[in-house]
């Protein structure tokens, strides 16, 4: 390929497959990397490639256990550092910490904030991430950060499938934006639900903005955490007469009682990517899809490597 040996890919243990698929797509070796425990629990790594003048990223998803992830990325940068590598990109396709992004009430962290100066500190001189929850973390970072949406990839998937009486609906008001895009992307009719959380881990959807009888539904967000949002907007429009309901996100979280909701709720298909890789009860289900953002990452790590343009993305993936 284009590829020559000043670019190496680096691997983190939060999605070491992911990191392979995309050395495959870019037709490159793995960099070499030796991540140890010591018997105290901390961890060392060694970068056992030559690193000096090269242009280098660490690919790491800070999913569960988010705080062991996340320490073992810092490691890897200041690393990649401390051995002269002339460019370090964190290659964070799921950033763990993003929806703490403000105060929303006193005595509170923004912990997003704090993790991008971690990040910024640790040595990294870019970061490229995949649907940060909310875009304004990207100004969390004083370096320049790659923003790309699974989007790109869920678009894609849902269009093939080709299906009819197609509506997208928003689970939520926040969500409209997202849902409009799909809408465009798929030639559908956009509806909203308008919901009333009840806690941190459970929202109630209360009312339909559009007609979804007799309809085909696709719903997409960024993340399923817990999955009472989306669960509870399903079982609204199956209610309201909907026929398929087919649930789309980037991030598949599943955190808590999630797994449980969506067995429970009137759900055809769950489509995730692969920036989180599935727990094996979740690969045990046979109603989760997942899609690979492989080559969207591929390509962008090619055309940083290249200082060409990573925006053009949104038009030609």
């Amino acid at each position: 390929m284009f590829l020559n040996d000043n670019l190496k890919l680096f691997s983190g243990s939060g999605n070491a497959e992911l990191t392979r698929a995309v050395c495959k797509y870019l037709e490159i070796p793995l960099g070499g990397a030796d991540i140890e425990r010591f018997a105290d629990g901390e961890k060392v790594i060694r970068i056992e490639d030559d690193v000096r003048g090269r242009d280098c990223f660490v690919l790491q998803s800070t999913c569960r256990p988010v705080d062991e992830h996340l320490v073992e990325l810092l490691i890897y940068l200041d690393c990649l550092r401390r051995a002269s590598a002339k460019r370090i990109t964190a290659v964070v396709p799921y950033f763990g910490y993003a929806r703490q992004d403000r105060k929303d009430e006193g005595r509170v962290p923004i912990t997003a904030k704090l993790v991008a100066n971690l990040i910024t500190a640790a040595g990294a001189d870019r970061v490229l991430a995949i649907d940060l929850h909310a875009a304004q973390v990207q100004g969390f970072f004083d370096i320049p950060v790659d923003h790309l949406s699974g989007e790109l990839v869920l678009s894609r998937y849902f269009r093939d499938k080709k299906i009819g009486n197609l509506t997208i609906v928003s689970p939520d008001v926040g969500n409209m934006k997202i849902a409009s895009r799909y809408a465009d992307r798929l030639s559908g009719d956009l509806a909203i639900v308008h919901k009333k959380r009840v806690s941190g881990s459970e929202a109630i959807a209360q009312e339909i903005i559009g007609d979804v009888k007799g309809r085909n539904i696709v719903m997409c967000d960024d993340i399923i955490a817990t999955a009472g949002t989306i669960c509870s907007a399903a079982k609204l429009v199956k209610d309201r007469g909907a026929e398929k309901i087919y649930i789309g996100a980037t991030h598949g979280v599943f955190a808590g009682q999630a797994l449980e909701r969506l067995r429970e709720a009137p759900i055809d298909e769950i489509v995730v990517t692969d920036t989180i890789p599935l727990t094996h009860e979740a690969r045990d289900r046979g109603d989760i899809k997942v899609l690979t953002v492989s080559s969207m990452l591929g390509e962008a790590i090619k055309r940083i490597h290249r200082n060409e343009s990573v925006s053009n993305l949104f038009t030609e993936y």
